[in-house]
């Protein structure tokens, strides 16, 4: 699709491995029997413990072009091997799988202004960062597999380049902190890197997922004295309270816009009334995965994970076998869950 040969010629060293194999938009995933490539240079080969499903995994399942192919990005596992010149990891470290990487060495990454990597930024070819190639091809056939955001997670076994995991403490509960690889982080993220939330702040949050109600959770730990929360789901205003929403609004409870019905809202810790928003300087910023740096940052976050300082395993709505990987589709569809997490193994 994207090169003339877009998978290396089979290696001896390949793995035969089950994954869940996207062959069209919308379509249900079948469970194949996918080759895995062993890695190339400054690469790892990761058996996947668990790996949840990402809202962004499901819009890009519903509406990209790029098939067939393994999704998720969101996971923890274990480096079963590394290609060479990797020197950071061993076998049977344990990791995070990042969708954006940090080589450490280019321009934006020593710039100290941008978490967007020029060597490992978000890859949307579903190929390998290096070479352009998959690492996956369907067994019986050859057929190459692509990848996800450059991890594709809903595969017993992946490989992705050494930037794009971050080593984590063999104490650390896998089943929990793979949350910590894509959205509580992005939403922590959200309200204190980027947003930078301070005390006595109001925050309006439109959408109450994960990374939605991680927003509010980070806010809540900055001293927000007012968390409003948006959503058309009315279910999910109970579930809210738990992570500092302090009112919830629902659009289609009003004839009145949105927009309309937040500023009729007392805004401030002392209850003074809203000023038109209008009136006001406004700034729109754009937040990918919170303003994190993967491997500079995220061990810090799991240090607060593991110091209680945060929360990651409220999140988790369903724990669902692999085999059931199309369920958890089915149950964001529906608008039942939080997050799933599929575990690798019963």
């Amino acid at each position: 699709m994207f090169c003339e040969n877009p998978n290396p010629n089979p290696n001896p060293n390949e793995n035969v491995k089950a994954a869940a194999v996207a062959w069209g938009a919308g379509q249900p995933l079948v469970i194949e029997q996918v080759n895995v490539s062993p890695p190339q240079p400054m690469e790892i080969r990761i058996k996947v413990v668990c790996t949840s499903l990402c809202r962004s995994d499901l819009s890009a399942w519903e509406s990209q072009t790029i098939f067939p192919r393994i999704f998720g990005h969101e996971a923890t596992g274990i480096v079963e091997s590394v290609g060479e010149g990797v020197t950071e990891f061993t076998q049977g470290d344990h990791v995070l799988t990042v969708f954006i990487g940090e080589c450490g060495k280019c321009r934006q990454c020593e710039s100290g202004k941008t978490n967007i990597c020029q060597l490992l930024g978000l890859e949307r070819r579903g190929l390998m960062h290096c070479d352009q190639r998959t690492r996956f091809s369907i067994n019986a056939t050859g057929e190459p597999v692509y990848h996800y955001c450059a991890v594709s997670s809903f595969s017993e076994y992946t490989v992705v380049h050494s930037g794009c995991a971050v080593k984590i403490s063999s104490l650390v509960p896998l089943e929990k902190v793979c949350l910590l690889s894509c959205g509580v982080a992005a939403g922590l993220g959200a309200a204190w890197n980027v947003a930078d939330i301070s005390d006595g702040s109001s925050v309006v949050i439109f959408g109450l997922g994960t990374v939605g109600l991680s927003v509010a959770q980070g806010a809540n730990l900055r001293g927000a004295s007012q968390i409003i929360g948006v959503d058309t789901n009315p279910e999910k205003g109970e579930n809210a309270k738990a992570f500092g929403i302090t009112e919830f609004i629902n659009p289609n409870d009003s004839k009145e816009p949105i927009q309309q019905v937040i500023l009729t809202k007392p805004y401030g810790p002392d209850g003074s009334p809203s000023l038109n928003l209008n009136l006001l300087s406004k700034t729109l910023k754009g937040s990918l995965f919170g303003g994190w740096k993967p491997k500079s940052d995220l061990p810090s976050l799991v240090e607060m994970y593991t110091k209680k300082e945060i929360q990651v395993d409220e999140y988790i709505s369903h724990n669902l076998p692999f085999e059931d990987v199309n369920k958890a589709f089915n149950l964001m569809l529906e608008g039942k869950c939080l997050r799933c997490v599929i575990h690798m193994e019963n």
